[in-house]
């Protein structure tokens, strides 16, 4: 059967613009005709609100064709409309009553809305710790749990995830790390040498990896690779739902995904750490080998002469916390993800950030620790 044109009339009812519609209003009928009927709407109210709906001469009318007609008068819950047709009216109440307001933009200056922004990324923040700090708690029992029956400690998972954390980590640290040994011994021996001082560039190459450069170094490239790693893993596995999959058939995704995953970084970071130390002062030498004259030997002979054991320690002391930071950040931002892969970019994203701006805070906490404790 041809469907008829919808038709499209405005009368006027106790001096009120009324929408007179006829013909057929379905999901085929009416498409296309939303400019027409917008047009038309605006020439006939001029601006004015309807009073009315008079759908007597509409033939065939289905969900679309109700609300176009409602949007048509201005989407008002509470018009009158007018039919000969009972399921017409059952229609239309139906898709009144489902109406939803159009919200209405608020206008605001730009330091209101300079202000807003500051405080809803304040509570974001606010929020994040303690969604944080509760995550923690939870993988704090899990760990206990493991240890009251070390079974539970999956020790084949521990170990892929550290040829992947560690093993696969070694170049990029490696290279890095001596670059930097490189720069550091450069820019010393420029500088000290105007005071005659540019012996002590061993100093400030071997304080400087031991100390911070490091372990800093270490975190944020462990942050980039393998905490962004386990955030798309595990946004991925939630993605395709295998973590409901778990809960399901009562496996903790926790103690499954996210325990083995920290216990590598927590042991790989050490390991890392000492990599990029000795990697950065063998790049420190090689440019002292350069710049003063010094061979490898003489580098390494004043090296343990004047820089104390504990400029090593304090590097070492703060991997093992950062690699715990990184993998529950990177592990946490993955339970997060909802959705579809747009999700499993942005959270892995946002756990890089996080991850690299929790280890700066860190760090300087632990300066002062150790400032305070004069080591």
């Amino acid at each position: 059967m041809t469907e008829a044109e919808p038709t499209i009339l405005f009368s006027e009812r106790a001096g009120a613009p009324v929408l007179k519609v006829g013909g057929s209003w379905t999901v085929m009928s009416i498409r296309g005709i939303a400019r027409r009927a917008d047009l038309a709407a605006r020439k006939a109210a001029g601006g004015r609100t309807i009073s009315a709906i008079d759908a007597t001469g509409v033939r065939q009318l289905d969900t679309a064709g109700a609300l176009e007609i409602l949007r048509l008068a201005g989407g008002h819950r509470d018009i009158e409309v007018k039919s000969e047709d009972a399921a017409h009216v059952n229609l239309f109440r139906v898709v009144q009553a489902n109406l939803t307001a159009p919200r209405a933009e608020r206008r605001v200056g730009w330091l209101v809305g300079w202000l807003e922004a500051i405080g809803l990324a304040a509570k974001h923040f606010q929020e994040q710790l303690v969604n944080l700090a509760a995550f923690f708690g939870e993988i704090l029992v899990v760990v206990l749990q493991a240890c009251l029956d070390p079974k539970r400690f999956r020790i084949g998972a521990v170990v892929r995830q550290m040829f992947e954390v560690w093993v696969k980590a070694l170049a990029i640290v490696g290279v890095l790390c001596f670059l930097i040994g490189v720069v550091i011994a450069y820019q010393g021996v420029q500088q000290l040498r105007q005071f005659g001082a540019e012996t002590f560039t061993v100093e400030a190459v071997g304080i400087g990896m031991f100390r911070e450069l490091g372990v800093l170094l270490t975190a944020i490239i462990v942050a980039g690779r393998s905490g962004s790693a386990f955030t798309a893993q595990i946004g991925t596995m939630q993605v395709n739902q295998e973590v409901d999959a778990m809960r399901t058939i009562g496996l903790n995704p926790i103690e499954w995904l996210v325990l083995p995953r920290i216990i590598a970084l927590v042991l790989s970071m050490p390991l890392l750490t000492f990599w990029g130390n000795m990697t950065g002062l063998l790049g420190g030498a090689v440019a002292c080998t350069i710049y003063l004259d010094f061979t490898l030997v003489q580098f390494f002979d004043r090296l343990r002469d004047t820089v104390g054991v504990w400029h090593f320690y304090t590097g070492m002391i703060k991997a093992p916390v950062f690699g715990i930071v990184i993998a529950a950040i990177g592990c946490f931002e993955g339970l997060q993800v909802r959705g579809s892969a747009e999700s499993v970019g942005q959270l892995t994203t946002r756990s890089v950030v996080e991850s690299i701006f929790c280890v700066i805070v860190l760090d300087a906490i632990f300066s002062i620790i150790f400032l305070l404790a004069n080591v």
